[in-house]
C-alpha cells in the first residue's frame, strides 16, 4: 500500500474531512493501493469546529505526525491542503518539497503571483513533481465549450478572494493563457469581470455569494449549463493518477495564469471601472 499524508493549517476543515473517503473510493475504482495514513496541521484546534488534531486523527483512523518533516519520511505521497489559508502554503512547501516525491497542492494555490512563482522554483531546485487545481477544472461541462473565444461563467461561495478561484480556473482550461487586462463592474448585485485578451478571445465572470457554478457562450448568462458533474470526484482521480504515473492533464503555465488572474481581480475591487493590465506571461 502506498500512504498519502496530509498537511494542513488546522486539519478538521471540509476538505480533509471529505477527501479521506473520495480517494479510498477512487481507489477502489483504479485498481490502486492508496490510503490517507498520515496527517500533520500547525495549528491544533480547527477554526471551523474545534476539534483539535488528535481528536480528528482518531475519527479517521489516521496517524498524527509532530513535524512535516516526519510525515514526508513516513508518506509516499503527499496532499498539501489548507485550502482557505493560502498565505500558509509556501512556509509547507518549502519543507515538503525537500523530499522530492509527487505532492499535490490544494486550491488556493498560492496568496499571489510572486508567491506562485517562487513555488514552481522550489520545484526546480529539488525537483519536485506536484500540480495544483480548483475541482472545477474538472467540471465536464466544460468540454463542450473548448475551442469557444468567448465565455461567461458564474460562480459563489462566501467571500470572492477564496472563491474567485473556481471561476478563474474554468476560464483558463478553456481559454488558455495570455490574458492581457481585466476591469471589474457591477450588474444587477453581482461582480462582473470582463476579461480580455490581446487576441479574440474573452471572459465574463459573474461573482456573487449565492451563485452556483454555471458557464454559457457569449457575453452574458443566458442558455448556461450548470456545473452538476461530479467534479470532486474527478479531481480525485486525477490526484491518484498523478501519484501513480506523475501524468498531470494541462500544462502548469496555466495555474501562473489563474493566479496572475485571481490576484489582479482582487486588486480591482479598490479600482472598479478601470482597467487593470496583468504582468506577461510566464512558462514553466
Amino acid at each position: 500500500m502506498k500512504k498519502i499524508g496530509f498537511i494542513d493549517y488546522y486539519i478538521s476543515e471540509w476538505h480533509a474531512n471529505n477527501y479521506p473517503g473520495w480517494m479510498r473510493e477512487i481507489g477502489r475504482e483504479l485498481k490502486l493501493d492508496y490510503d490517507i495514513c498520515y496527517a500533520w496541521a500547525e495549528k491544533d484546534e480547527s477554526e471551523v469546529d474545534g476539534r483539535d488534531t488528535d481528536t480528528w486523527c482518531r475519527d479517521f483512523g489516521i496517524k498524527k505526525c509532530d513535524t512535516i518533516r516526519e510525515l514526508c519520511e513516513k508518506c509516499d505521497n503527499i496532499v498539501i491542503l489548507a485550502p482557505s489559508n493560502p498565505e500558509k502554503h509556501l512556509g509547507y512547501i518549502e519543507e515538503a518539497f525537500k523530499c522530492g516525491k509527487r505532492i499535490y497542492v490544494d486550491k488556493t494555490f498560492a496568496p499571489d503571483f510572486a508567491t506562485a512563482k517562487k513555488i514552481f522554483e522550489i520545484s526546480e531546485k529539488y525537483n519536485t513533481p506536484f500540480f495544483s487545481t480548483s475541482a472545477l477544472r474538472y467540471g465536464e461541462e466544460l468540454d463542450a465549450f473548448r475551442g469557444e473565444k468567448n465565455i461567461s461563467v458564474k460562480g459563489g461561495g462566501s467571500n470572492l478572494p477564496e472563491y474567485i478561484i473556481h471561476q478563474v480556473e474554468m476560464v483558463v482550461k478553456v481559454l488558455g493563457t495570455g490574458a492581457e487586462k481585466l476591469m471589474l463592474t457591477e450588474e444587477d448585485g453581482q461582480i462582473v469581470t470582463t476579461l480580455l485578451y490581446p487576441d479574440e478571445r474573452c471572459a465574463k465572470l459573474y461573482y456573487k455569494s449565492s451563485n452556483g457554478f454555471e458557464i454559457a457562450r457569449g457575453d452574458g448568462m443566458e442558455n448556461a449549463a450548470a456545473i452538476t458533474s461530479p467534479f470532486f470526484m474527478n479531481l480525485m482521480r486525477k490526484i491518484l493518477i498523478f501519484f501513480e504515473t506523475g501524468e498531470i492533464d494541462f500544462c502548469p503555465s496555466q495555474t501562473l495564469e489563474v493566479m496572475k488572474i485571481r490576484e489582479a481581480i482582487i486588486k480591482a475591487q479598490d479600482a472598479p471601472d478601470q482597467w487593470i493590465d496583468l504582468p506577461d506571461g510566464e512558462s514553466v
